[in-house]
């Protein structure tokens, strides 16, 4: 593809990503108006009508994770209150995408074309599919799988929903077409081979754990197909972590860069160009009305490779400085600490952190949010940033790969070299050896294996705060982590540390007996229930089909 048509595609598909969350394409060309025999007569056909899709894709926005252990919104959420009910409607319980894949699976071979041509667009379309349904089955469970489109008189409307891993199973027939048609090549601005291997790995992930951990059959098959799509992308020799050679500012820098294209680290990246097209979510620092937990920053290690609760090195946390000091670098790239830069104005005077922001709404816990957000105040301005984020990015793949082999109890010091290791290494962090693995005791999962509890930690801590933890949580029938008191703290603010601020900023402050912010009080908890694992069918969805019936534990 030359300069012009990549970059013309570029920013067709952009506006589509952009403008298209809601709105179908479907919409603005209804099928009605167009004679079926017709439709579909080439490549460009076949195309224009994948595009519509590429508004899906996972894209992380570094306000994710407050449904979960890692961070604490002043609003607790309701299902994680035990407060949520079944709704009338859901706007999660949407077809509209699937209709519209099915649609094209029915009728693309109708394009005059070459049946790899064809193969092309057709594993973009199962891809998505695989995606569409994948979400819908991690909230629902059991959903109706339908292969092809269906009408308001169509009988197959009124079945009984498909069990999960029927549907799972149809899911992974998808992602392997797409994995085996989708070209190689990174460069068009479409999907490739190793973007669809990325999600079949993440997917895969997902399957196998629920499987093993609710001790479902196939779970083995599953992990299996995460290491091998995992594989692919860590031999093609195309992708990286990024690093300029300096382990205190790499991972912060990651997340905050103008242009992802040509980053090892991007599988896939989505961009955005100025003047072109911006996104709509503010790089602000700090995030309003939520901060990370207590209980997600004891996950980091201190500098010895040991955690807090066995290293010498660890200060304790009677005051900020002595928290954060000798601690994984992530930490201090991930929550702001003393120096960091909020704002850099343009005539050169700045905003630094010198104590937490505590009592501010960008730093409710005292542990305020600063990964993937800038200090540039031009980019936050929502509609107008062009910092671009990760769909897929290739530290993902690492722990999916580290994850997935220790779980099959099939990790070696091999494995964690070319997968957890590189991660530290990019900030400076000792490796990981095996064979000197002590249990934290602090551990959050004390009867794992310690080599799948220390990777989940990694994954914790890489990953945070793009959106990965309520999932893992789910995946790893692990619900009752959000009901622990740190889940719902932040950081001490001992009296000494409470007199070095104005009274009128911490007066409203309330800490527990030992001293440590308490976003809820009174009778506001975190609590958890096994029927949580899946989100109750809306009512109208089982006034119009009976059939569906509800999920375990949410019947009225």
């Amino acid at each position: 593809m030359n300069t012009f048509k990549k970059y013309t595609f570029f920013i067709m598909v952009a506006f589509i990503w952009q403008s298209c969350k809601h709105d179908s394409y479907l919409d603005r060309l209804p099928l009605s108006s167009i004679a079926e025999p017709t439709f579909f007569k080439n490549e460009n056909d076949l195309q224009l009508y994948a595009n519509q899709f590429y508004a899906e894709l996972p894209t992380q926005n570094f306000i994710q994770d407050n449904q979960s252990d890692d961070k604490v919104p002043n609003n607790i959420d309701p299902f994680l209150a035990g407060q949520y009910v079944i709704p009338s409607t859901d706007e999660n319980y949407d077809w509209t995408n699937i209709r519209n894949a099915n649609y094209f699976l029915q009728r693309y071979q109708n394009a005059e074309a070459s049946d790899e041509t064809k193969n092309i667009y057709a594993g973009e379309v199962r891809l998505f599919r695989a995606l569409f349904y994948w979400r819908l089955s991690k909230r629902y469970g059991d959903v109706s799988w339908y292969s092809k489109d269906l009408t308001e008189e169509s009988e197959e409307l009124y079945d009984p929903r498909t069990p999960r891993a029927a549907v799972m199973d149809s899911i992974l027939l998808d992602l392997n077409f797409a994995v085996d048609h989708i070209p190689e090549d990174v460069s068009t601005g479409r999907l490739h081979k190793y973007a669809a291997a990325a999600l079949k790995a993440r997917i895969c992930l997902w399957e196998g754990t629920r499987r093993k951990y609710f001790n479902e059959e196939g779970s083995e098959l599953y992990l299996r197909e995460a290491v091998d799509a995992a594989e692919l992308i860590m031999n093609a020799g195309r992708f990286e972590l990024y690093s300029s050679g300096n382990p205190e500012t790499d991972y912060y820098e990651l997340f905050i860069q103008q242009e992802l294209n040509g980053n090892p680290e991007a599988i896939l990246p989505r961009r955005y160009l100025q003047a072109i097209l911006m996104n709509n979510i503010s790089r602000t620092l700090g995030e309003s009305g939520t901060g990370y937990s207590k209980n997600f920053v004891r996950s980091y290690l201190c500098t010895d490779g040991l955690p807090t609760g066995l290293s010498p090195l660890y200060q304790g946390d009677d005051t900020p400085g002595e928290e954060f000091a000798n601690r994984d670098p992530r930490s201090f790239q991930t929550i702001a600490t003393k120096g960091f830069v909020l704002l850099q104005n343009s005539d050169g005077s700045q905003d630094i952190i010198d104590l937490p922001r505590i009592g501010t709404n960008t730093a409710n816990t005292g542990y305020q949010l600063i990964k993937g957000r800038s200090s540039d105040p031009a980019m936050w301005q929502a509609n107008q940033s062009t910092l671009d984020f990760f769909i897929f990015r290739y530290a993902e793949i690492l722990l999916i790969y580290a994850e997935a082999k220790a779980e099959l109890g099939e990790a070696v010091q091999q494995d964690i070299d070319a997968s957890i290791n590189l991660l530290r290494a990019r900030v400076g962090m000792p490796s990981m050896q095996i064979a000197t693995l002590q249990r934290d005791p602090n551990s959050e999962f004390p009867d794992l294996p310690i080599l799948i509890d220390e990777i989940r930690r990694e994954r914790r801590v890489e990953l945070a705060d793009e959106g990965f933890r309520f999932d893992d949580l789910l995946r790893w029938k692990a619900g009752k982590q959000i009901e622990k008191p740190e889940t719902i703290l932040g950081m001490k603010l001992t009296s000494t540390l409470r007199a070095q601020y104005p009274a009128s900023q911490v007066n409203g402050i309330v800490v527990n007996d030992d001293e440590y912010v308490r976003i809820y009080t009174g009778i506001q908890r975190r609590t958890w229930e096994d029927k949580m694992y899946l989100y109750p069918i809306p009512l109208q969805e089982i006034g119009l089909n009976p059939n569906l019936e509800q999920n375990p534990g949410w019947q009225q």
